[in-house]
Order: structure tokens, then C-alpha cells, then sequence
């Protein structure tokens, strides 16, 4: 072992008469590790909700949608739908009419946006059938003569309406018929024969599904449809998929996809990540600062024992690199604990928030607040190596300054009154 390695190390250790040092070099340690800890668990959180929310809009969204300029419907859809699937990347696509109405239950009034959807295509594109908690897609298809046509809703919606299969409600659009008397909304019963639950709150609570057969008889669309929603192969490729699609479909037509379509919570996801990084690196800055201090009080201690090393014949470079390996071990050591416990309780997220919510007895996401009703956590392996690269360089950019000091000593000044 060379000697600098054995003096840094050696100095790691304080006397009985150095505790003070010791402590400090214990607290450094500490808030190394604290600032690695939570920049690994709210990174960890961040991606999670990412990822989660992700999953849960890919599961009600299709990845995709084509639609027409300047039309009020799109007419031959079934040619749309068979040019789209020859598209390479695309594996599968369905119809669907969208509109916004009003829901009125005997005991309440909610407006949501109604979807009209194909029963026999819309599980391929999309996660609606297994999303029902109770009911199937097929229910949808057309009622019996004098029946009211079927609807499925919401979790949220339902109990908001206080309604549950088999009961009966009606839905109301704004877009009515001129009469003498004014526009009067067109109104219609429906029958209530599912609920689906998606996890996200805002879904959940606003979206209702009939069969794409009754969304055009309710809206007067005849044989038109809103667009053609797309299911890809790579969510990630879906830009190229969508030029791909423009150009065999050609104008009116022109699609956008799942990215387009909620770029400002994903935006705004992003950009807290970014500001959570930024604010936390702060404690490692401070932890920094206290390395900082804890050597240039280890080289006030040490000044006789660092003339005597000169003295020997250790050079500038030398005393340098004692003092840096000192700092530096200080700043692994708090990344490496810190690294540890991060990943631990980052895994272990969900058992630690539910102990934390049964201890305290509240809920920390409500789901009437939040997209989601949990905690997710998602370990990242890059953002993992940039926060332990991060803290070691601070780390070791901290010992610069008091390991120059260090070095600078004159030998003969500070064995003058010794």
C-alpha cells in the first residue's frame, strides 16, 4: 500500500483528544448518504408515475388515431380501417364516434364524454375489456326491440349517477334539432349494463361507451365515424408509424398519437423530474460542504505531522493526494450507503407507504386528487449511475481546495515554534 493511501485512511481514525473530527467526518458521511437515498427514491417515484401513468392512459387511448380534416365524419371507414392495417407496424384498428353529453340519473347530473365503440374490434385496440368490473363488450351490441340501448360506465361515474347494471339513464346532447320553440337537446334512454374501473380518476369519472351503432342513430352520423383508432407494435416508434400512415392514406386524412395527445402532463412530468434532481443535488452539495470543512480542520490538526512528511521527502503531489483520498473515501462511502438504501426502500416502496398510511390512518394519494391511487416506484439503471457519479464527483470536487492547502505547506514555518 503506498503511503498516501495509508495516511488518508489513517486519518479516517481520530485520536481520543480529535473526537470532534470524528464526529464531523461521521455527519459528512451522513449527509452524503441522505442526499444519495433520496434522490434515488424520488427519481424512483417520478418514473414510476411515468411509467404507471403511461399504462393506465395506453389502456383507455388507443396508441393512435386517424381522422379527417375539415369533415364532419369520416365516410367508408371499413377502407380506412383496411388501408391502416396493411401499414407495417400496426396491429390492429377500430372505429369509434366521440362526443361530449350530458348523463342524468334520477338522483344526478354529470357530464362526460361519450364514446360509440365497435364491441368486436375495440378489445384489440385498447384495454377496455379488461378493464370491466362488471359486464362484457358484446353487451353492448344492440338491444332488443323496445329495449333501451345498453352503456357502459365509469366506476366513478356510476357512483357519482348512484346507479349500477340494469338501471336506467339518460343521456342528453346539446347538439339538438331547430323547433319553433328553439334548439331542443336531443335526449335518449339507456340501460346501464357495465362498469369499468381504468385506475385513473379523471377516466373513470368521465367516460361513458355505447355501441358505435347507436352513437350514429343518437348523433344522426348515418355511416360516418369520428376516426380509426391504431394499436402498434412499438409505442416508441409511433412518429414513423404515423408519417407511414399519412402517406398511404394520403390528404384529408391525418393522425395523432398518445405522445400528442397528453404532451403536457408528460411535459410536466418531465420537468419536475429534472427540478427534483436539481433541488436535491443541493444535499449532497451540503454534505459537500461539510467535507470541506472536516479536512481543513484535519489539515489544521495535521500541520506538524504534514512538515514532518516534507521533511522525509514527500513531495507536494504527495500531501495532495492524502487528503483527496481521505475526502474521496468519505464521499464513496456515503454513495455507496446511500446507493444501498435508496434501492432498498425504492423496491420497497408500496409495504412502506401502506405501514405509513395504517400507522397514521390517512391515505397518501387520494384518488379523487391524483391521476392514481398509489405510490409506483420504478428503478431506473441510468438514473441510478448519474446520481452515484454525481455524488462522488462533488464529492471529490470538495477535497480539492483543502488538499491544496494542505500541499502549499511550508515545512520549516510549521516547525518554527513546534
Amino acid at each position: 500500500m503506498k503511503y498516501e493511501w495509508f495516511i488518508g485512511l489513517r486519518y479516517l481514525k481520530a485520536k481520543r483528544k480529535q473526537t470532534f473530527i470524528s464526529i464531523i467526518t461521521v455527519i459528512s458521511i451522513a449527509g452524503v448518504m441522505v442526499g444519495v437515498m433520496a434522490l434515488i427514491i424520488v427519481l424512483s417515484v417520478m418514473s414510476g408515475f411515468e411509467k404507471t401513468l403511461k399504462e393506465k392512459i395506453l389502456g383507455t387511448q388507443a396508441h393512435l388515431v386517424v381522422l379527417k380534416t375539415g369533415q364532419e365524419g369520416m365516410d367508408h371507414y371499413d377502407e380506412v380501417i383496411q388501408k391502416t392495417g396493411e401499414v407495417k407496424g400496426v396491429l390492429a384498428a377500430a372505429p369509434f364516434i366521440f362526443s361530449q353529453v350530458m348523463l342524468s340519473s334520477g338522483s344526478s347530473v354529470s357530464g362526460v364524454v361519450l364514446k360509440g365503440i365497435d364491441p368486436d374490434r375495440e378489445g384489440k385496440v385498447t384495454e377496455l375489456a379488461n378493464n370491466l368490473k362488471a359486464g362484457r363488450l358484446q353487451d353492448l351490441k344492440e338491444a332488443q326491440a323496445g329495449d333501451a340501448p345498453p352503456i357502459i360506465l365509469g366506476v366513478e361515474l356510476a357512483k357519482h349517477l348512484s346507479v349500477s347494471p340494469g338501471d336506467r339513464i339518460q343521456v342528453i346532447s346539446p347538439l339538438g334539432t331547430m323547433t319553433p320553440m328553439g334548439m331542443m337537446p336531443k335526449m335518449k334512454r339507456h340501460k346501464v349494463v357495465g362498469v369499468f374501473h381504468s385506475g385513473m380518476y379523471e377516466y373513470d369519472n368521465s367516460m361513458a361507451y355505447i355501441s358505435i351503432e347507436s352513437a350514429q342513430k343518437f348523433f344522426g352520423m348515418e355511416s360516418q365515424v369520428t376516426g380509426i383508432q391504431v394499436k402498434t407494435d412499438d409505442l416508441y416508434r409511433i412518429k414513423e408509424i404515423g408519417r407511414e400512415l399519412r402517406k398511404k392514406l394520403g390528404f384529408p386524412y391525418w393522425t395523432k398519437d398518445w405522445m400528442e395527445m397528453n404532451r403536457n402532463l408528460f411535459s410536466a412530468l418531465r420537468l419536475e423530474k429534472i427540478a427534483m434532481f436539481i433541488i436535491l443535488v443541493l444535499i449532497v452539495l451540503v454534505a459537500a460542504f461539510n467535507i470541506i470543512s472536516t479536512l481543513i480542520m484535519v489539515v489544521m490538526e495535521k500541520h506538524k505531522d504534514i512538515a514532518i512528511l516534507k521533511s522525509m521527502g514527500a513531495s507536494s503531489k504527495g500531501i495532495l493526494r492524502i487528503f483527496m483520498i481521505e475526502g474521496l473515501v468519505i464521499g464513496v462511502v456515503g454513495t455507496t450507503l446511500g446507493t444501498l438504501l435508496g434501492l432498498l426502500a425504492a423496491f420497497n416502496l408500496e409495504k412502506i407507504t401502506g405501514f405509513v398510511e395504517n400507522l397514521f390512518g390517512f391515505k397518501i394519494l387520494a384518488s379523487d386528487v391524483y391521476y392514481i391511487d398509489k405510490l409506483p416506484s420504478q428503478v431506473n439503471g441510468p438514473d441510478v449511475v448519474i446520481i452515484t457519479a454525481t455524488a462522488i464527483l462533488i464529492s471529490l470536487l470538495a477535497t480539492l481546495y483543502p488538499s491544496w492547502r494542505a500541499s502549499r505547506l511550508d515545512p520549516a514555518e510549521a516547525l518554527r515554534y513546534e
